[in-house]
């Protein structure tokens, strides 16, 4: 593969992981929404800013938007979607349309809770059946041999739980402005930093020191 074709590989993927809900947290903190603009061929006008307060159910139309056209994207150019961004994407649309039906901002918020626990009780699951979920979660499965699966499976059930709980306890206690940067880039930084935690563990059993790709939630 050439160089150009993993650079693209790399954008799409970023695209397709990220860009819902970095357009998510833009539309919040920015307070992006379209004005009706009669003068405009359109009829809308996009505004940013403004005097009015930060508006959580306005930005999930943004989330919504953003996570159906990222994961066409990757459709697309990549003809094909890893299990974690379709899933990840998937209660995005799910818990963002319930957003915007009812009106009600806490069904944004629930969504990393159920999407966490929805993975966990899958990897657990995966260890009660003797299975390996975890390497098709992450979509590029290693050569580690049995009993290494089974561990970092546990570890990684173990880590979404307590994401799942972190965000409970986020949510409850915090203002929304504390849990949109929790949200993002919050659980992509403990994301990231938990898998590099793991190396020392697969260079057990790798040659290579490399990290496994980190959990998109």
């Amino acid at each position: 593969m050439s160089e150009p074709s993993k650079q693209t590989h790399a954008i799409v993927r970023a695209v397709v992981d990220y860009g819902g809900l970095g357009l998510f947290v833009l539309a919040y903190f920015a307070k992006l929404r379209f004005l009706a603009a009669p003068a405009s061929a359109l009829h809308f006008t996009l505004a940013i800013g403004g005097a009015g307060p930060r508006d959580l159910t306005g930005a999930t139309w943004w989330l919504v938007i953003g996570s159906a056209l990222s994961l066409l994207i990757g459709l697309v150019v990549e003809r094909r979607l890893a299990p974690m961004p379709m899933i990840a994407g998937g209660f995005a649309l799910v818990f963002g349309t319930l957003t915007l039906v009812f009106h009600n901002p806490e069904f944004i918020k629930i969504k990393p809770t159920a999407s966490n626990l929805a993975f966990s009780i899958a990897l657990f699951a995966g260890l009660w059946l003797k299975r390996n979920p975890l390497g098709w979660l992450l979509g590029d499965a290693l050569p580690l041999p049995d009993e290494a699966w089974r561990k970092l499976t546990l570890r990684y059930a173990l880590f979404f739980l307590g994401m799942a709980v972190l965000n409970e306890i986020i949510r409850r206690t915090q203002s929304n402005d504390v849990w949109v940067l929790f949200r993002m880039p919050g659980l992509i930084v403990l994301a990231v930093v938990f898998s590099l935690t793991q190396v020392p563990f697969m260079m057990k059993y790798l040659h290579s020191a490399e990290a496994p790709p980190p959990p998109t939630e």
